[in-house]
């Protein structure tokens, strides 16, 4: 069997990552005159995909996310934006360039715009990833028609669980929310808008312990609830409890913070010559789709600017 060599490629400037802040730097990066390559692993868009309902966007009342990240989308490809799909194994100094290496090809630039986002953490049981597919989530929007009628939980205590156990409350017979803890610290208002639901519960102090098969897919749960152990039925459990940043890629270089987020400048530059991040892979306070915009095309100038006196 013919093995394939891998193509060697050179850039400007490679973003890594095709969430909102990976396109925003792209667009503004090939508006500039720089020869750009976007790479993304997923689906354009990054974590809004999994969004149901963007409702403190500026410029719309309320747009699901798919919709969003496909608008903007659109945009790059208007732009003749050079787009690759693919899983990103290395990265590594090569001289002056950045090296990137695919599954697929080899690829330099002068730049590395980093845009990976962040990864959905998991409650870590034992029989989880056997229930991936059959009974486990992270994602209401891609999932929840799977649920229609169906009983389903979802764990959480922010704007995740809270926008998405919304979501499913249209969909499901009803929507049980656990929460560690004796009360949420999402959004008031969305809370609000979930207590008024009739098919909505909610059980506090509650600690998922055990996932149970019936019939090959989730039956039920075991949860402890202060001291108390009991079995809730349900067909789907949805889990929000928070992320950790893609930054797996950048283990050969000193420029992220203890728990992984990458440390940047006010104009989104490592302490790595030639790299800069942008959005939620980045450590921040705030954790928005306008940030994430913000933080891209800051990067995109930055990058810009340093390109042009090299």
């Amino acid at each position: 069997m013919k093995v394939r060599k891998k193509m060697e490629k050179r850039y400007d400037c490679i973003v890594i990552g095709a969430g909102v802040s990976g396109m925003t730097a792209a667009i503004y990066l090939k508006r500039a005159g720089l020869d750009v390559l976007l790479l993304e692993k997923s689906a354009p868009g990054g974590q809004i995909n999994q969004t149901s309902k963007i409702e403190n966007y500026p410029g719309f009342l309320s747009v699901d996310g798919p919709t969003l990240a496909m608008n903007m989308f659109e945009q790059v490809q208007n732009l003749d934006i050079s787009y690759q799909y693919g899983n990103v194994a290395k990265i590594r100094n090569r001289e002056d360039l950045k090296e990137v290496i695919t599954d697929q090809d080899i690829y330099l630039a002068k730049a590395l715009i980093i845009a990976t986002g962040r990864i959905p953490n998991k409650l870590n049981l034992e029989e989880e990833n056997r229930f991936i597919n059959r009974g486990v989530s992270w994602c209401a929007l891609c999932d929840g028609s799977f649920y229609k009628n169906k009983v389903v939980g979802v764990i959480g205590s922010g704007n995740s669980a809270l926008e998405e156990a919304l979501y499913l409350s249209e969909i499901c017979s009803k929507v049980i929310m656990m929460n560690r803890k004796d009360r949420y610290k999402g959004s008031a208002m969305l809370l609000e808008e979930l207590k008024k639901k009739d098919n909505v519960e909610f059980i506090y102090h509650c600690v998922v312990q055990k996932l149970n098969e019936k019939d090959g897919h989730l039956g039920s749960i075991t949860v402890k609830q202060d001291e108390s152990i009991k079995e809730i039925k349900m067909e789907g459990l949805f889990e929000y409890i928070g992320y950790h940043p893609d930054t797996e890629i950048l283990q050969d270089f000193h420029i992220t913070s203890s728990d992984g987020y990458i440390i940047v400048d006010q104009n989104m530059k490592t302490n790595e010559k030639g790299i800069y991040a942008c959005g939620d892979v980045i450590q921040k306070d705030v954790y928005q789709i306008a940030t994430a915009i913000g933080e891209g095309a800051i990067a995109a100038t930055q990058v810009q600017k340093d390109l042009s006196i090299q």
